[in-house]
């Protein structure tokens, strides 16, 4: 079981992504993961995530990075606190002006799955993402803080 669960989050590391019926892999406080991953972990990590937006371009309104700021600027970062998560930065990618880069802070795996349901079933946010419609691809990475980061 710990191989299995050793070669799930590795394959998750690697790729960067994955599926949304596939469930990600644990982060958070080196207890709540396998020793293999676990072992340079800290005790009191968080769990990060950083995800990577890339706006399709604008068309008839629709879509386009600038809409995709104005959206995070407008509430959407605002609904992720309101249900708990931590947002630590949003930067704009300088190598790729249509991808946003954001990265959020839990508690630990269960705490994350609890802000998504509650951010997903929100109607501010079902009214925001009608507002700026964006079609976006997106690359997330599952972390956890290292022993030594000073970052946990």
């Amino acid at each position: 079981m710990k191989r299995l669960l050793f070669v799930a989050v590795m394959t998750f590391m690697v790729t960067g992504t994955a599926n949304a019926q596939e469930t990600p892999a644990p982060c958070g406080p080196a207890n709540d993961l396998a020793a293999d991953v676990g072992d340079n972990v800290a005790a009191n990590s968080r769990c990060f995530e950083l995800r990577m937006y890339t706006a399709e371009p604008e068309m008839n309104g629709k879509g386009g990075i600038d809409n995709l700021h104005q959206r995070f600027r407008e509430k959407e970062v605002e609904i992720f606190e309101n249900h708990g998560a931590e947002i630590l930065a949003v930067w704009q990618n300088l190598d790729n002006p249509n991808t946003l880069v954001w990265m959020l802070s839990y508690r630990d795996r269960a705490h994350r799955e609890e802000v998504w349901a509650a951010f997903r079933a929100d109607p501010e946010w079902h009214a925001l993402r009608e507002k700026y419609e964006v079609p976006i691809s997106a690359d997330v990475f599952m972390m956890s803080a290292t022993d030594y980061s000073k970052l946990k």
